[in-house]
């Protein structure tokens, strides 16, 4: 029976399909689909890649690297959208990410390990210091949309000093978290990875000091920046038909933003985190899930900012007023199921649903000329 590599690898036959339709004409529904469908092949082997490359950089070098590149297909993804001037879809990628991660990813996770496994455990030290700082992540994003609401005809110019403003502390903090992890504490982070590192050696017959685990460096970073090309060009193609795609599919700029984008530029990391929870390696698939959501708010969405200044692009952090409640809802929710530092298939359930009442709330919304 074929397993999850060879599967999602097996899309890898998009990526001829979705240029030879470009060059040939085919319907713009066809193009997103298909551009969709190999990006996220592509997002695999650029972690497969990525991970690595970590190995023979050491713990610091990898763990920055891993951090950098661990939502780099969403980065990609957002500054092409940002530069075909789709602003609006590119803030719902944000929120849409963080809830998709938090909701989606984990929910996931914890229902299909909860059926194999009565209850499975992870750290609550970490995953209370995750609850924080995605607290502050949603007070960050929250601020500036505050701010244009409780304000009468604030200058465009102001909001986009304001967001990059923010942009820049929550960057700042995201470095600091890094120090954090990799550095002053890493003991709390490092049971959980060693654990799952030594069982995944084991599993391959491969001692950590084996001479046989070896990394072939120059193919993996080859892998590595391949990868990253070919997603910039799936990613033209995916935005380049996107409005009319959607369109013709009968979606709002909010939903594809919101639920698609995000579902298409994380679909590696879900599968990840869900396998590894069916190995009742639960400690690594929080860590993917929350991981990935605080990468989002604390890095790629303050570069966003940050990326449309340079383009010439302006993008600012006033999010749709309803983004923001479901990311707030999402925070919550999260927070409130994984703070005890156990799961099991019914939260795991609540987590599904509530990620499915948003996504219906997101289909149904009506687009409001200025707020989305």
């Amino acid at each position: 029976m074929p397993n999850t590599t060879t599967i999602i690898s097996s899309l890898l036959i998009f990526i001829p399909v979705s240029i030879a339709g470009h060059f040939l004409g085919w319907e713009s529904s066809t193009i997103f689909i298909t551009s969709a469908l190999a990006i996220i092949p592509l997002a695999a082997w650029m972690g497969t890649a990525t991970e690595e490359i970590a190995v023979v950089l050491g713990a610091n070098l990898g763990g920055l690297l891993n951090a950098t590149f661990g939502n780099a297909t969403e980065l990609i993804i957002g500054i092409v959208a940002l530069n075909a001037g789709l602003i609006d879809v590119v803030k719902a990628s944000i929120t849409g990410s963080i809830i998709s991660n938090l909701l989606l990813v984990m929910g996931f996770a914890m229902l299909l390990g909860g059926l194999r496994y009565k209850e499975q455990e992870f750290q609550p030290t970490v995953a209370r210091l995750n609850a924080s700082a995605m607290n502050l992540a949603v007070i960050a994003i929250l601020v500036p949309t505050a701010v244009d609401v409780t304000s009468v005809g604030i200058p465009e110019a102001t909001m986009q000093n304001l967001s990059s403003a923010v942009a820049v502390v929550l960057i700042l903090v995201y470095v600091l978290t890094l120090l954090f992890s990799m550095k002053t504490h890493s003991y709390l982070y490092d049971a959980g990875v060693a654990e799952v590192e030594i069982q995944e050696l084991a599993e391959s017959n491969l001692a950590p000091d084996s001479p046989d685990h070896k990394v072939n460096l120059p193919l993996w970073i080859g892998v590595l920046l391949t990868c990253t090309v070919m997603v910039a060009i799936e990613s033209e193609l995916l935005v380049g038909t996107l409005e009319e795609a959607t369109a013709t599919l009968g979606l709002t700029s909010l939903f594809t933003g919101v639920i698609l984008v995000p579902i298409i530029g994380n679909a590696a990391e879900h599968t990840t985190a869900v396998t590894v929870a069916m190995k009742n390696k639960m400690d690594l698939s929080v860590s993917v899930a929350v991981g990935s959501s605080l990468q989002i708010a604390l890095f790629v969405a303050p570069v966003l900012v940050l990326a449309g200044f340079i383009l010439g692009k302006p993008m600012d952090l006033n999010f749709n007023p309803f983004e923001l409640v479901a990311v707030t809802v999402s925070v919550l929710i999260a927070n409130s199921i994984s703070s005890d530092g156990k799961s099991n298939w019914l939260e795991g359930t609540l987590l599904l649903a509530a990620y499915a009442v948003l996504a219906l709330a997101f289909y149904f919304h009506p687009v409001i000329e200025g707020l989305v």
